[in-house]
């Protein structure tokens, strides 16, 4: 039985063989500490990190490559913004399509008196810039919002929400995860102060990779950091380096999955992001206007894909969302995600609480043929009663 992975907005796979292969090649001839020595491999090392910065710089339209903070994932770099920007007093708004990386840390700041508004999205995930913009108090310092929704795809406006910030001198921090590498991102244009991503999913990087770009607009002297230790510079020193990206990078980095992300970099930008949302549109559109001619199947999401991620969620009716992955894994060897995606406001907000969804998330190396066989097993699992069923389960 053939795999078929989609799976892609928890992680890609396969990665473009030139990530595995500077993966090796560094790991064999280059794998030194950075920036801690001056022997040829440890400047090796420090060069690549360059590099790999310079490229995501460029891949992302950041002026500034220093402004990349490099870290160990998307939820990562949501936590040192969160963290280190806000205060006891300060007031945030934020949507309920959040992943828990967005959530969870705001619940842990209320207790030092930090606050929260969730802004409903409607009930395909879309935020209206307006109702964002309605939520602000005289108290708010930063809104934070995903860029598009891991559970429905959608694509919300952050231009709009970004210049809604900027009218009231805030800052936006918007959550990447699902977008960096898929949908073209140009911090130069994008009324964004903080951009977090992360190299596992849409990047076709290894895990434990990621980033936070830090715009001009924010004042480090009021950016505190989350952690503090050895950067390879200023060693003298007793507090931690205040320069970029130092100030956010405590610790011996991930110099090998950097060296991948990098080959990662390379590879999209050869392709063009435009190219590769071309594609997944493609891919997406095939994919939604089948589930939605099943019947028995209730699908999730924006009606337009041109307003969609890679991703699309359902459920079935008979069936947990758990069991009918279950049987396009075991039966069809189709691999996807089920249950709350880590998301249970938005899940909620769909109104598909407490047992959440079948999410099928495609990438750039998924074929038409690959949907057409997902939705020929969709439809006869859906369709399948008496003893088919009971096989099925099985």
């Amino acid at each position: 039985m053939t795999l078929i992975y989609f799976d892609n907005a928890a992680t890609t796979w396969p990665k473009p063989e030139s990530v595995y292969e500077a993966m090796d090649r560094f790991f064999r001839l280059s794998a030194a500490n950075p920036g801690r020595s001056a022997h040829k491999m440890a400047l090796t090392a420090e060069q690549e990190m360059s590099r790999v910065r310079l490229k995501l710089a460029r891949l992302f339209n950041a002026a500034d490559p220093n402004r990349i903070v490099f870290t160990c994932n998307a939820t990562d770099a949501l936590n040192i913004a969160l963290k280190g920007l806000l205060r006891p007093g300060d007031h945030v708004v934020t949507s309920t399509m959040e992943h828990n990386s967005v959530v969870r840390p705001l619940k842990a700041l209320e207790k030092r008196g930090v606050t929260a508004t969730k802004v409903a999205a409607a009930k395909d995930g879309r935020l209206e810039p307006g109702d964002v913009a309605r939520a602000i108090r005289p108290e708010t310092r930063l809104i934070v919002t995903t860029h598009v929704s891991n559970v429905t795809g959608a694509v919300q406006a952050v231009h709009d929400i970004g210049e809604a910030a900027r009218r009231r001198g805030l800052l936006y921090l918007v959550d990447g995860a699902q977008s960096a590498g898929t949908i073209p991102v140009d911090l130069a244009a994008l009324p964004v102060d903080l951009y977090a991503f992360t190299g596992h999913k849409g990047l076709f990087g290894p895990p434990g990779t990621g980033g936070l770009f830090i715009g001009e607009r924010v004042n480090l002297a009021g950016f505190d950091t989350i952690k503090e230790g050895g950067t390879g510079m200023r060693s003298e020193e007793a507090l931690q380096p205040a320069e970029l990206p130092h100030r956010f990078e405590s610790g011996t980095p991930n110099t090998v999955g950097l060296a991948g992300l990098g080959a990662a970099a390379e590879f999209i930008s050869g392709i063009g992001v435009d190219r590769i949302r071309e594609h997944e549109i493609g891919l997406m559109r095939r994919l939604t206007e089948g589930l939605r001619r099943i019947r028995g199947l209730h699908v999730y999401g924006p009606e337009d894909v041109e307003k969609q991620g890679a991703l699309v969620s359902f459920t079935a009716d008979g069936w947990q969302p758990a069991e009918f992955g279950g049987v396009l894994d075991q039966s069809f060897g189709i691999a996807c995600r089920t249950g709350l995606h880590c998301a249970p406001d938005a899940v909620k907000t769909i109104g598909a609480y407490p047992l959440g969804t079948v999410r099928l998330s495609l990438s750039y190396f998924n074929t038409m043929e690959q949907v057409d066989a997902a939705l020929a097993a969709i439809e006869r699992i859906v369709g399948s009663v008496g003893p088919e069923a009971v096989r099925l389960r099985e």
